[in-house]
């Protein structure tokens, strides 16, 4: 019988040691490639403060955050809890919103310094917005004078008919009921207009006081 010289084996057990040995790696890579990638640990607390580790984080968890580790012990990712969620969504939109004034005030000054280049200008476009208040404010005192004066005139009346003992006709009664409408509603348009004047002065003082600080004059 032939032998291997070199390990005194005979051939034909070397020559199936050898086949056995390739089949049991071929397998082993088959085995390795079949096989999913080893995932980490997580690690969590309960409710009575014990830490648990686990290849998955149970559900109940994943509200409250969780570490997820690596088979050394590294932690490799954390799992936020719910209230840190909120916390961060709430960060991002204050975040947001502060961005979105910052941009909408750079878009206010660029107006302001585009359309006006003193502070003359800037108080000449206030008188002439308040002159259309002012306008509106004289249009209605002018009604309301001759409303107070047709009031006066239907109260004498109406008095005079009721010390002579007779009964106010409904037409009377309803010409003073609408002139006391009237008269009200013309005092809540003069207040109107007066607020708002107030208002367009307000405005167009901030707008010279940042206009000032825009450019430095």
């Amino acid at each position: 019988m032939q032998t291997d010289k070199l390990n005194c084996r005979p051939w034909p057990l070397t020559v199936q040691h050898m086949a056995y040995s390739l089949l049991a790696a071929v397998a082993a890579v088959s085995l390795l490639a079949a096989s999913p990638a080893v995932a980490g640990m997580y690690r969590w607390v309960d409710g009575n403060g014990r830490v648990h580790y686990g290849d998955t984080l149970p559900p109940t968890y994943q509200q409250s955050g969780a570490a997820e580790m690596s088979k050394q012990g590294n932690i490799i990712k954390r799992t936020q809890s719910e209230a840190e969620r909120r916390a961060q969504a709430e960060r991002e939109a204050e975040q947001k919103r502060i961005q979105d004034e910052q941009q909408k005030q750079a878009q206010l000054d660029r107006a302001l310094t585009q359309t006006y280049t003193t502070e003359a200008e800037i108080d000449l476009a206030r008188d002439r917005a308040l002159e259309n208040y002012k306008l509106m404010i004289r249009g209605a005192e002018i009604r309301a004078s001759a409303v107070d004066a047709n009031l006066v005139d239907l109260r004498t009346r109406i008095a005079n008919i009721q010390k002579a003992g007779r009964k106010v006709g409904p037409g009377l009664q309803e010409q003073l009921d609408q002139a006391v409408r009237e008269s009200e509603e013309l005092k809540r348009t003069v207040q109107k207009n007066q607020n708002a004047m107030v208002q367009v002065r307000e405005k167009y003082e901030a707008d010279k006081l940042r206009f000032r600080e825009l450019t430095g004059k």
